[in-house]
């Protein structure tokens, strides 16, 4: 029992160790969500995905954005208006590769990064996210998956 308390968070999340996230991750997640990399445009699982449904994080299945909140920016990743609920990404100052970005991470976990080159219509900001760091939930699956708060995004 206190090996599982200590593998919980302030936030009743569980806390995966590396070698756990070696086990449930493939190579590119995990190059992507622990060490920060970023996939290549236009080659990644959901760039161009027009399904109507949610991403979730592939750590923990905490849900990120909706694809009425998905459009396309040009730059071969996928790229988000808002995040889905407030408060379920961090955003981070990254002073890396000589540039000036806020990174935005979830369970600890690198996800993108967030721009303000977004539609004007839409808010102005730009939620550029590696396809590596999510997990699409079609809406046809949400109540099964248990992400059936999510339905009401599609009626």
């Amino acid at each position: 029992m206190e090996e599982q308390i200590k593998n919980i968070s302030e936030s009743g999340k569980k806390i995966y160790t590396d070698a756990e996230l070696r086990a449930k991750l493939t190579p590119l997640q995990y190059k992507v969500t622990q060490e920060g990399y970023t996939e290549p445009p236009f080659q990644n699982e959901y760039w161009d995905n027009k399904e109507p449904g949610i991403y979730v994080d592939v750590i923990d299945g905490t849900p990120l954005f909706s694809s009425t909140d998905k459009f396309d920016s040009g730059t071969g990743w996928p790229s988000f208006s808002e995040t889905i609920e407030e408060n379920f990404v961090e955003e981070k100052d990254d002073f890396s590769h000589g540039m000036i970005r806020t990174e935005v991470k979830s369970s600890n976990s690198h996800l993108g990064h967030i721009f303000d080159d977004g539609p004007a219509e839409l808010g102005g900001k730009r939620y550029c996210i590696n396809s590596a760091a999510l997990k699409f939930i079609h809406k046809d699956n949400l109540e099964k998956e248990g992400y059936e708060k999510y339905l009401k995004l599609f009626n």
